[in-house]
């Protein structure tokens, strides 16, 4: 008797020790590519369904950008969380976060594009016209933590143009979520802006009269659809019970009436995605080659940085390239 008494205290300890791990209330982070008020009408469905499904307390943390989530993650205010990739590689390194599932688009497909915008009328047609043009333009960049807002362009229109920093061109540069610089250039507040396909659909249905007053002027190649991470730290059984939310989340199966599969189908198509896949924090890997070759392009450019140093920092670049380019190719 005295011997099962003394092991129910020492499991009760254990499970005061690590009040994380017996979570039952969950912040979910949501990131703001859009205004809060834009997103709150598209979240709320979405996050019902996950608390009733998985009988855990489910509530949204809002912020007013990438930075807040990630940091709510890291100090374990923020438990799941609606990441863009460079965001998730973020919060995995710093934040004890996990990618477990990766989001899709409604017809499937595991990608999406990140774009740069110019108004309708403007003479701006390519990225060759942006960087001729750059010292009379104003640009409005994504959020330093953003994908494709910030990152992708980043790499692929600046840094493989020989532009390691975007503020040394243009004329004026300024940083806002999606959905403000897609406004920004259909109001000709800016020259030019950067955003994604994901937003540029909701523009059209919600405001066509501004969709109208912009044009696509960059198509980036293929980004991985946006995961959705944990922390590391979640007791397993709420894991599984995430997890089994979020597979099974708008999928036909048995028991499911007809009437449930429509209504949540209905609640993706407004979060403009489709079901949800398995994923780990090896879909990140191909962010991690853009930042590496984004910080060795920057590198190579510096004229100021002694020769021996430089060629060494190179060398741990192309060595950190090349042990991702072995662990892509082992999967």
């Amino acid at each position: 008797m005295k011997l099962a008494k003394l092991v129910a205290a020492v499991a009760l300890c254990a499970g005061t020790a690590t009040p994380a791990l017996a979570q039952e209330v969950l912040n979910f982070g949501i990131i703001s590519t859009e205004s809060t008020q834009n997103l709150k009408p598209q979240w709320v469905p979405f996050l019902e369904a996950m608390e009733k499904q998985t009988g855990l307390s489910v509530k949204p943390f809002f912020s007013s950008d990438y930075a807040g989530i990630i940091e709510g993650m890291r100090f374990n205010k923020v438990q799941v969380a609606w990441y863009g990739n460079k965001a998730a590689m973020e919060a995995v390194d710093r934040s004890n976060g996990e990618v477990f599932v990766q989001s899709s688009d409604p017809e499937g497909g595991l990608g999406y594009y990140s774009y740069v915008l110019a108004q309708k009328d403007s003479p701006i047609n390519s990225i060759q016209d942006l960087l001729k043009n750059a010292g009379s333009l104003t640009f409005s960049n994504g959020d330093p933590n953003s994908t494709s807002g910030f990152l992708v362009p980043g790499y692929y229109v600046f840094a493989m143009n020989g532009v390691d920093d975007p503020k040394k061109i243009f004329k004026r540069v300024v940083n806002a979520n999606h959905e403000t610089n897609a406004m920004a250039v259909a109001n000709k507040q800016v020259d030019v802006a950067t955003c994604n396909s994901e937003v540029m659909p909701r523009i059209k249905e919600r405001q066509p009269e501004k969709y109208e007053q912009i044009k696509i002027i960059w198509t980036s190649p293929l980004i991985p659809s946006d995961p959705i991470v944990w922390r590391k730290d979640l007791a397993q059984n709420v894991k599984d019970k995430l997890k089994t939310f979020f597979l099974s989340y708008g999928v036909e199966q048995p028991g499911k009436s007809a009437e449930q599969l429509k209504n949540e189908r209905s609640v993706l198509d407004t979060l403009k995605w489709g079901t949800f896949r398995e994923s780990n924090d090896d879909q990140l890997i191909p962010i991690r080659q853009l930042e590496l070759f984004k910080a060795k392009a920057k590198l190579e450019a510096d004229a100021v940085l002694p020769e021996a140093e430089k060629k060494a920092k190179v060398a741990e670049i192309d060595a950190k390239l090349d042990q991702l380019k072995t662990k892509l190719a082992a999967k």
